[in-house]
């Protein structure tokens, strides 16, 4: 046993025999509960560091593969005989173990924030592009005519009439990939960040409940806003989608009553 472990077990030890010295019985730190107050006032700050590190991780890593995935996508929808590799490649990465992708980044990056981003980037991209593509393609040809016959160039066609109809498949690949990296973020502990999996980690090897536990809620929570916040961003930027599911609405009761009348 090291010197740390050693004193951690002495100052339990003492903590313990404090706390039958003065009738109390012992605290759910002692207990080792998985639920426990004192391990929150005691550890906050520490609870707060790997949230951050693990927000930082999880924007930085979406807010890059969107950059990547956004020009692979336009690649595979103006150039036939490059969606089959394109597809094919970010499908290939997507396999790859995340212990083996971490191992093989790790020369190149060294044992950095660098080497978890580079593995999330690449995980990210299968979900990213396929969805920009779906739905640029999904755009109508006669809403594109229409565009082009009012004198809009193809930077302007792209930007201005293809990626606003495209939103709703893009924000939704958004929302599957900002979720999947937050859950994915915590495997960067094997290299020392992986934000509330280091805690994870540490309290798998220690078996201490209360951190696990707090720090898997705290994963799930994550991703929850994350969810949330693309979510509320896709309704603000897609308000006709809105009106159309009303009317699609309208028209179900509308139709419902017709036939109970009839």
């Amino acid at each position: 046993m090291d010197v740390a472990s050693s004193a951690t077990a002495a100052a339990s030890v003492l903590t313990g025999a404090r706390s039958m010295a003065s009738g109390r019985g012992p605290s759910c730190l002692e207990a080792n509960d998985w639920i426990c107050g004192e391990y929150l006032r005691t550890r906050s700050q520490e609870l707060v560091d790997a949230t951050v590190q693990h927000v930082g991780i999880t924007v930085v890593s979406v807010l890059i593969g969107l950059l990547v995935a956004f020009p692979l996508a336009l690649l595979a929808r103006r150039r036939r005989g490059a969606a089959g590799p394109v597809l094919g490649l970010t499908t290939v990465l997507y396999t790859v173990p995340s212990l083996a992708m971490f191992a093989l980044l790790t020369p190149v990056f060294g044992v950095s924030p660098a080497v978890v981003v580079t593995g999330l980037v690449m995980y990210s991209l299968t979900i990213l592009v396929r969805n920009i593509l779906a739905g640029l393609e999904a755009v109508p040809a006669e809403v594109r005519e229409a565009a082009r016959g009012m004198g809009y160039g193809s930077a302007r066609l792209l930007f201005e009439v293809e990626l606003p109809l495209a939103l709703p498949a893009l924000v939704a690949g958004l929302r599957i990939a900002t979720v999947s990296t937050v859950a994915m973020t915590t495997i960067g502990s094997v290299v020392g960040y992986g934000g509330l999996g280091n805690l994870i980690a540490s309290g798998m090897e220690g078996f201490f409940k209360a951190e696990v536990l707090t720090a898997s809620v705290l994963c799930v929570l994550l991703a929850l806003v994350a969810d949330l916040l693309l979510m509320g961003l896709q309704r603000l930027l897609t308000p006709w989608t809105r009106g159309r599911a009303r009317a699609g609405g309208r028209l179900r009761r509308t139709a419902g009553a017709a036939k109970a009348v009839g």
